[in-house]
C-alpha cells in the first residue's frame, strides 16, 4: 500500500497536498462591502442571498453554484453560516425588505403612474 493511503501518514500527506479551506476562509465580513454582511470572499454575494434562493426560491445548492460561478464548497460554506446564525440572517433580509419597500412607496413608479392615469 502506497504511504500516501497508510492511515497514519494521510493527515500528513492531505496537509502537505490538498488546500483545506475552512469556514472562515469561504466566507467573511468587510465593513463597507454589502453592509458589512457575512458574505462568500472575495465575491458580493452575501449569505442572505444564497439563503433567499435556497429557502425562498427552492434552489440546490447545485443550481446556485452553476447559476452564479460559485463552487458547491462555497454554497454549503453560506447555507452553514445561515443555519448557524438563522436568526440573524432572517433579521437582516427583514430588514433590507423594509427599505426595500419604503423606498418603493417614496419613489412610485412612473410607468405605474402612468398607466393608473388612463
Amino acid at each position: 500500500m502506497s504511504a500516501c493511503y497508510n492511515d497514519m501518514n494521510y493527515g500528513t500527506y492531505r496537509q502537505a497536498n490538498m488546500a483545506i479551506n475552512s469556514l472562515d476562509e469561504l466566507i467573511e465580513i468587510t465593513p463597507g462591502v454589502r453592509s458589512g454582511q457575512p458574505r462568500i470572499a472575495g465575491r458580493r454575494i452575501t449569505v442572505a442571498d444564497i439563503a433567499i434562493w435556497h429557502e425562498y426560491h427552492g434552489w440546490g445548492a447545485d443550481r446556485i453554484a452553476t447559476e452564479f460561478e460559485l463552487s458547491l464548497a462555497q454554497v454549503h460554506a453560506a447555507l452553514a453560516y445561515y443555519f448557524a446564525h438563522r436568526d440573524d440572517i432572517q433579521d437582516s433580509i427583514k430588514q433590507e425588505q423594509s427599505l426595500a419597500e419604503a423606498i418603493r412607496k417614496a419613489n412610485p413608479s412612473l410607468v405605474i403612474e402612468r398607466l393608473r392615469g388612463q
